[in-house]
């Protein structure tokens, strides 16, 4: 009886912590839209290749946009390096332990760039499959990394990471030879919790698929 009480209790703390992050969100996207700025928010699971995959986009985009980047991680500055290094002008937030971004970290972050001078913002999330789905950012596309070493099966895993997003990367298709991911089994899981989502199979390695991937987000970035 006391667990039950507990957990009902816990319910409208969790939904206040979430509405509040919402209305922050709508602020961070007022801000970008009266700015100019088309963002987009990453994520991934660790490894999956989310700094590769901005790496490649960056060097797609052959310097037609200014770009910035928010790199979201537990510690260390080594991704917003990286994307430094690539072109963009980026922005490091140490989460401090923390499994994911909120509305709040990318507000701070956000005040450190003169956004107007920019055309698109790119945000790379804590690498995670759960926390990340539940936090809004205010960015315009939520998007999905999904890596061929992870497994066939994680759509069926993580449903709520894959139902909220607006584009689904596939990185690593150089190594569909030599693991054992079933690409038809994993579109299935896919299909059936985003039926309208876009998806690009990709390599960093080789560069394969990214002119499809860079399309895309070209085409976006002319509508905003």
């Amino acid at each position: 009886m006391t667990q039950n009480s507990s957990s009902s209790r816990n319910i409208p703390v969790v939904e206040k912590i979430l509405n509040a992050n919402e209305q922050l969100a709508s602020e961070n996207r007022q801000r970008l839209d009266q700015a100019g700025v088309f963002g987009i928010n990453i994520m991934a699971s660790p490894g999956a290749g989310k700094t590769s995959v901005i790496e490649k986009t960056l060097a797609g985009l052959g310097g037609r946009f200014k770009v910035a980047a928010i790199d979201g991680d537990v510690a260390t500055s080594i991704d917003a390096d990286r994307a430094a290094a690539a072109g963009a002008t980026a922005v490091q937030i140490n989460t401090g332990g923390e499994c994911h971004l909120d509305a709040v970290m990318l507000r701070g972050a956000l005040q450190q760039l003169d956004l107007p001078q920019f055309d698109l913002l790119l945000v790379e999330n804590v690498g995670n499959l759960i926390c990340p789905a539940n936090f809004q950012l205010g960015t315009h596309k939520n998007i999905l990394i999904a890596s061929v070493p992870e497994g066939d099966d994680k759509p069926y895993k993580y449903p709520g990471m894959y139902r909220g997003v607006d584009a689904l990367i596939i990185n690593k298709i150089d190594l569909l030879p030599y693991i054992p991911f079933k690409m038809d089994y994993f579109r299935k899981g896919v299909q059936l919790l985003n039926p309208d989502l876009v998806t690009f199979p990709v390599s960093c390695m080789t560069g394969e698929g990214f002119a499809d991937w860079i399309t895309w987000l070209v085409a976006h970035l002319q509508k905003a």
